[in-house]
This record gives C-alpha cells, sequence and structure tokens, in this order.
C-alpha cells in the first residue's frame, strides 16, 4: 500500500512538473513575441536627411538640417501613421530663433504635431494639403529636437512630406528638405499594415487591388454570380453526356 502510494506521488509530481514547464516556455514564448512586435512597431529605422538642401546662407557658425525616419509603417484599416521630424545644429555656434514646418502632400495628410499650431489653409505652401509650425527658439551648436507627427495616408495616391527651417521672421529659409516622397513598389492592402521608405515614389494601390489574388478556374468564375454558375454547370453537364454517347450523337446528326 505504502509502495502503491509512493508511485502515485511521484507520477503526480512528474505531471505537475511537465505542466508547470510547459507553462513557462509558453510565457517565454509569448513574451518575445510581443518585444519583437513592440520593437518593429516602433522601429522607423535611423534619421536621413534624403531630400534635403539648404536654401538661404544661415548666419556664420550655423549649420541646420533635419531628418525624418528612413521608414514609417501605414495601417491599412485606419490610414493612420506616426512620424518623426527632427531639426539639428550641426554647426559651431548657437542658432538664432527659427522655426520648423511640418507640411504634407498629395496623399500624406499632417494631422497634428506635438507642440506646434496648424499653418492656416491660406497661408499654406502651393500645393500642400495641411501644415505645421513649430517654434523651435535657439538651437545650441550639436543640438537636435524631434517633434512627433501624427498624419494619415491614402495608399491610393503618392504622398510627399516637407521640413523647411526658417528665420522667426519667415524670410528666409535655411535648410529645407522635400518635398520628398514616402512610399512602396509593393503595396499590401490585405496586410494589416504598409511599410513605406523614405525617397520612395509611391505605387498606389489599383482599383480592385483590396482583393485577394485570384488562383485557379473556381476563382475566376466566381464574380460570375448564380446565373453564371448554373449556366457553366448546364454546360459542363452538356459536354459530359456528350463524351459519355457518342453513338446517340451521331444518330441524331
Amino acid at each position: 500500500m505504502s509502495s502503491r502510494r509512493a508511485t502515485t506521488m511521484a507520477d503526480t509530481a512528474r505531471t505537475t512538473a511537465k505542466v508547470i514547464t510547459g507553462s513557462l516556455l509558453t510565457a517565454s514564448f509569448s513574451a518575445v513575441m510581443i518585444l519583437s512586435f513592440s520593437a518593429s512597431a516602433d522601429d522607423q529605422g535611423p534619421g536621413s536627411g534624403k531630400g534635403g538642401k539648404a536654401v538661404d546662407a544661415a548666419p556664420a557658425g550655423v549649420k541646420l538640417t533635419t531628418l525624418l525616419p528612413s521608414k514609417i509603417s501605414v495601417d491599412n484599416g485606419s490610414k493612420k501613421t506616426a512620424i518623426t521630424a527632427t531639426v539639428k545644429n550641426e554647426g559651431t555656434k548657437a542658432s538664432g530663433d527659427v522655426n520648423l514646418l511640418v507640411v504634407g502632400f498629395d496623399g500624406l495628410k499632417v494631422n497634428g504635431v506635438q507642440g506646434c499650431s496648424a499653418i492656416a489653409e491660406k497661408d499654406l505652401p502651393a500645393g500642400s494639403n495641411s501644415g505645421f509650425k513649430c517654434s523651435v527658439g535657439a538651437l545650441a551648436a550639436g543640438r537636435s529636437k524631434s517633434y512627433a507627427v501624427d498624419a494619415t495616408y491614402d495608399l491610393s495616391k503618392a504622398g510627399k512630406i516637407c521640413l523647411p527651417v526658417m528665420s522667426a521672421d519667415g524670410k528666409k529659409t535655411f535648410w529645407q528638405q522635400g518635398p520628398v516622397p514616402f512610399g512602396t513598389a509593393n503595396p499590401s492592402p490585405n496586410a494589416p499594415a504598409t511599410p513605406l521608405l523614405l525617397g520612395t515614389d509611391n505605387k498606389p494601390v489599383t482599383p480592385g487591388g483590396d482583393t485577394l489574388p485570384k488562383t485557379g478556374v473556381g476563382d475566376d468564375v466566381l464574380p460570375l454570380g448564380a446565373a453564371g454558375a448554373a449556366l457553366i454547370a448546364a454546360g459542363a453537364a452538356g459536354l459530359y453526356w456528350s463524351q459519355r454517347r457518342p453513338g446517340r450523337q451521331a444518330l441524331r446528326g
């Protein structure tokens, strides 16, 4: 009796250990998946000055530039995307007061920039659909300031963004990045999100591009509807009987 009880207790202990080990492994795997997803969702890649150029001469010792993420991701359902816009003084002296403008074109619309004010429609740059002005103030040498940009992107169009850095009175533009495109040559309307790359012209989703690709004969006949399917079925039946009873067909001829 004692031996049987000991065996039963040992079996129970082994089963419990397996369950606990399995639970721990599942929890660890889930944690890794969550962390990986969070990292990829927030990863906009390194900042890039692609499409930027100096316009008016900056004060001596001042070199103003901007940075945009090398990649962004657009939610295919809500069309929302997040962009980080950065202005930087790469010079050896502090800049005077400057403003950063964040302006959207075509399919890319800027809905808000943290800490910045919307530009009135009548004051928007030609061809743009939205814009915000950020009062940066003076940037010390080697310092930068970043702004969180909330935007939407209509993937049926091309989309561009522009970052001018201007004097406080708006008379000079020391630097301008863009209008530079975000886009992809491989739209993915059936995925949860579409990744876009800076400096890439967007290939808009074509009409009907939100349907799954057709594969095989069966998919091609589905759009015909019930009447079309019935006609195809009748035709198939006629072909079957003509092949099965060639003698009768010959007699009727």
